[in-house]
């Protein structure tokens, strides 16, 4: 599994939005060049962010981003499903008539990467915004 280059990008971006004062309204070029993002993924970054509630968009002169909720209700988790969608480890694990072997319900591997699956979850889900920040 390997997260691609937007999702480092908004781990990252949520990562700062999580650093500024409570009810600050960042303009996208300060989070760009702060940040080193490329213009063409900031606002599609954006749009998942702000789709999924983690952040805020405000248009117009003093338009910007700020968190949708507070550092300690997002986790790494949320920022990675917005991104990327649901961790999935293999298809099975999502639709089990995806077994090419028919074997989805008692298959030792698929009970294995599921249990891997819930695992890498709950760690992601116990990593929130507030904790990265006071760790910095």
């Amino acid at each position: 599994m390997v997260l691609n280059q937007a999702t480092d990008y908004a781990l990252r971006i949520t990562l700062f939005l999580a650093k500024q004062e409570e009810g600050q309204i960042v303009e996208a070029s300060v989070i760009r060049s702060t940040e080193l993002v490329p213009e063409r993924f900031l606002f599609k970054i954006m749009r998942n962010l702000v789709k999924a509630g983690i952040v805020k968009s405000f248009r117009g002169k003093r338009g910007g981003f700020m968190l949708g909720r507070n550092p300690e209700d997002i986790t790494i988790y949320n920022v990675i499903e917005a991104l990327e969608g649901p961790i999935v480890l293999n298809h099975c694990l999502i639709d089990i008539d995806k077994c090419n072997k028919d074997a989805a319900g008692y298959c030792v591997i698929h009970r294995e990467l599921a249990k891997l699956r819930n695992e890498l979850i709950d760690r992601m889900q116990g990593i929130n915004f507030k904790m990265l920040v006071d760790n910095e």
